[in-house]
Order: structure tokens, then sequence, then C-alpha cells
């Protein structure tokens, strides 16, 4: 079975040179058909491909993958043989390092809209198969042709406006996934994963190949490679060291149900409702030190958690079997030794049994 398959309208530049690709049905492990339909009408012969195509090929892959029932598919095919741009059909039998800016396309297409998740694809070397362009109202232009398209533009009594120039283009005008809300588009980068019931407030952003699993409120940076767990939040200018940025070959994830706080940070993974005080950065150089106990943090991503977290299951294992940790216990009023059995309830117990609850 083939990794993915996309028909895409494209932006080529005067060099005829692809620029950008909008997929609109990119579809991941296509099924036997499809790809058997491709090679007979575009002659496919396997392996990763990009293929520019004719409108009578999109007629003729239309009329294929509608004998196929892929009726969806043939749609498609059918609009993009009228279409007044250039138009890609692109093929990967597996998941390698791309070779074209359509296949990086296509990939970015397959993780925004939740077919793939961040770290599924391999992404290597993508930076230099995308062009750094002007992405203007007037869609993408190549930069050495921008001046030339300002010119014509003001001669024509129109004003040509750029809204970056860079790499990624804002996920929004290739992906809009379904449950989200965004308020500023363009500091959300194609490539993102954005969970349904996400909430991205102006000053969020969220970069390429990271993203939310689903219900979070994002006002801070989602840096690169950075998954963010269900029901999470990021204060206000608060940041997440990624792959990119100091980050290493570690995974930055953050658990489920966290805090971070406004202007904080962090540069290591986190479980499961922790929480990162306003205005502190954590790093994997920093020691933290809690006053009046003797509890530390160890992430379990380090090199050598495990034969930390061994080492001092095995201290604790010592302490109880010889009774320093009952008899602590004890001093501290924690534990009565004539209780021969506990139990635990929660609060709606307590207060419905008429137990005073202190």
């Amino acid at each position: 079975m083939s990794f993915a398959f996309g028909i895409g309208i494209g932006t080529q530049n005067n060099q005829g040179e692809w620029l950008e690709v909008f997929y609109q049905q990119p579809v991941i492990t296509p099924d036997n058909g499809l790809i058997e339909v491709a090679q007979n009408v575009l002659d496919y012969q396997g392996g990763n491909q990009a293929v520019s195509v004719t409108p009578d090929q999109l007629k003729a892959l239309s009329d294929g993958l509608r004998q196929l029932g892929q009726m969806e598919q043939s749609a498609l095919a059918g609009k993009a043989a009228e279409s007044r741009r250039p138009v890609v059909v692109t093929l990967l039998d597996t998941d390698d390092t791309a070779s074209s800016t359509p296949e990086v396309y296509l990939k970015l297409h397959l993780i925004s809209s939740r077919q793939a998740r961040p770290h599924e694809l391999k992404l290597d070397g993508i930076f230099g198969l995308l062009p750094n362009l002007a992405w203007t109202s007037e869609g993408a232009i190549d930069l050495n042709e921008l001046p030339e398209r300002q010119l014509k533009a003001r001669l024509e009594g129109r004003t040509l406006e750029v809204k970056s120039v860079d790499k990624f283009p804002q996920m929004t005008d290739y992906v809009v996934p379904k449950g989200v809300r965004i308020a500023d588009t363009a500091r959300v980068r194609l490539g993102a994963y954005v969970g349904e019931g996400t909430t991205v407030m102006h000053e969020g952003f969220i970069n390429f190949n990271a993203g939310t699993e689903g219900t979070s409120m994002i006002e801070g940076r989602i840096s690169a490679g950075v998954m963010i767990g269900q029901g999470s939040d990021l204060g206000g200018g608060c940041s997440t060291m990624g792959t990119l940025s100091g980050g290493g070959n570690i995974v930055i994830s953050v658990g489920e149900g966290c805090l971070i706080g406004a202007n904080a940070g962090i540069g290591i993974p986190l479980g499961d409702r922790c929480t990162v005080e306003a205005g502190l950065y954590i790093t994997a150089g920093i020691k933290v030190a809690l006053p009046g106990s003797q509890h530390f943090m160890i992430s379990r991503r380090l090199p050598n958690a495990e034969d930390i977290l061994d080492r001092l299951n095995t201290g604790i294992e010592a302490l109880r079997a010889n009774g320093f940790i009952r008899k602590c216990l004890i001093q501290s009023g924690i534990f009565n030794a004539r209780v021969a059995y506990w139990s635990v309830i929660n609060t709606e117990q307590l207060h419905g049994s008429g137990i005073p609850s202190h």
C-alpha cells in the first residue's frame, strides 16, 4: 500500500519552479485501486513522484476514479482540469525524505488536516526544498519577481500587499481544521496540528510539526516539534523550547491538564497536571529547590532517568523495609499505628456521611 496521494493546484515562478501547492483532499494510505488508475493515466512507475499534469490527463484521471467509485477525488480531478494554475499529482510510495516542494506541501497538509500527527512523518531537509517567498494579497511570489509585480500592480491602480516573507505560509490559507478558534491566523503555520476544541489567542503561535491534542487555550508559543496535551493551557507570552531552538533530539512535550504561566517557559518535557508559575523558565540545566521539602523532579525523558529512578526506588524500599518511613509517619502524626486499616473516601462521601470534614 502506498503512503500518500494528492491532487494539487500550485504556483510556479517564471522558471517553472514550484513555489507552493494547495491540496484540497490529501489522502494518507490510499487504496491500491487509486494508485493503479494513476499508473495507467500518468505512467506512474512507483516511488515518490510529483507529476505535472495536463488537462487531458486530469480528465482521464477523473474518469478512472469515477469508475473506481472514488467520487470526491474524481470531482476534484475534473475541476482541476479547468484550472488556470498549474496542477501536480503527487504520489508517495513511502515516507522517505522529500525531494521536491510538492512532496513537502503534501506532508504538511497531512499534519494540518489531522491525518498524521507531529513526529509521525519524515520531515528531514524540508527547509532546503521550501523557497523563501513573498506571501502577498495575490498569493505566493518569487522574491526575484516581486519588484516587477509591485510595479505592475501600481500601474494598474492597485497596491500589492506583502503580508510576510517566509518559507512557510499560514495554515488557514490551506487547511481550516474543524472545531478550532484562531484569533490571528498569521500566527499558525501550515504543518501545525491544531486539535479540536483549541483556541489560539492573538499572541498565540503554533509552528509546523507541533500543536495541541485537544481543548487548550494557547496564548503563548508552541515551537517546532512540541506537542501540548489535552486540557493544557499556555499563558500570555510563555514559550516552549522546540527541536529548532535548543531542544536537541529530546522531544519537548506537555502532558494533560498542565498550565504554563504568563511569560514562563520550558525546555524540558512535562508530565500530566504540572504547573510552571508565571515568569519561570525551566531548562534541563536548572536545579529546582523547594524550601522546607525533600521533593525534587526528574524528567523520564532524560537519558539516565530510568537508572536514577531505579536507584531511588531501591533506596525507598530499603527505608520501608527497616521501618524508617513508618516511624517518621508516626512521629509526624500522619500515621496512627493503632489503626489496622485505612480507607480513602472522597469529599462527597465525607459530607454525606455526617462525619466532620476536618
